[in-house]
């Protein structure tokens, strides 16, 4: 569908993009329940107990609720009680999706317990036929705004007639 969304798998909506350097942007069509499961598919696993982690590597799917998370390689650390997920670290091409938004960059770090993704590396977010680029976006999950900075660029399509 989206040219450089090659792997399948939250993320912005631009019904009123301000355009400018760390604007901040709408994001996703609804707001994220952090508090829901999280569903790992990928090829390998591999765990470290002694310092709380999980690598998952080859064609990694994560969901949680409506957003899906993809990448080639996801390192998932676990709080320290291991009584739960801090945070996800995908690497090597990522995907991100919520309903009809989505995103990639390089890499995305999502804290669980903040809610909060930052996608790093020539990000691209997508919302039909609009788009924006920059180089570090930070998106709140929870209040379902993100804020794009480092050189930033948009194409705005302009309303049709009514």
């Amino acid at each position: 569908m989206f040219a450089r969304l090659a792997a399948a798998a939250a993320l912005c909506c631009f019904p009123a993009l301000a355009g400018a350097q760390g604007a901040p942007v709408a994001f996703g069509q609804v707001q994220s329940d952090r508090t829901l499961p999280v569903e790992v598919t990928a090829d390998n696993l591999i765990v470290n107990q002694a310092v709380n982690t999980a690598l998952f590597t080859g064609s990694v799917v994560i969901a949680q609720g409506g957003m899906r998370l993809s990448a080639p390689r996801v390192r998932v650390v676990y709080l320290a009680d291991q009584s739960g997920i801090e945070s996800l670290e995908a690497t090597g091409g990522v995907t991100l999706a919520s309903g009809e938004d989505a995103a990639e960059a390089a890499r995305a770090d999502y804290n669980i317990t903040t809610g909060m993704i930052e996608l790093r590396g020539d990000v691209l977010l997508v919302q039909g036929e609009n788009a924006i680029t920059g180089e570090t976006v930070l998106v709140d999950t929870g209040a379902g705004t993100a804020r794009v900075s480092g050189r930033v660029k948009t194409v705005l399509q302009p309303g049709g007639e009514e």
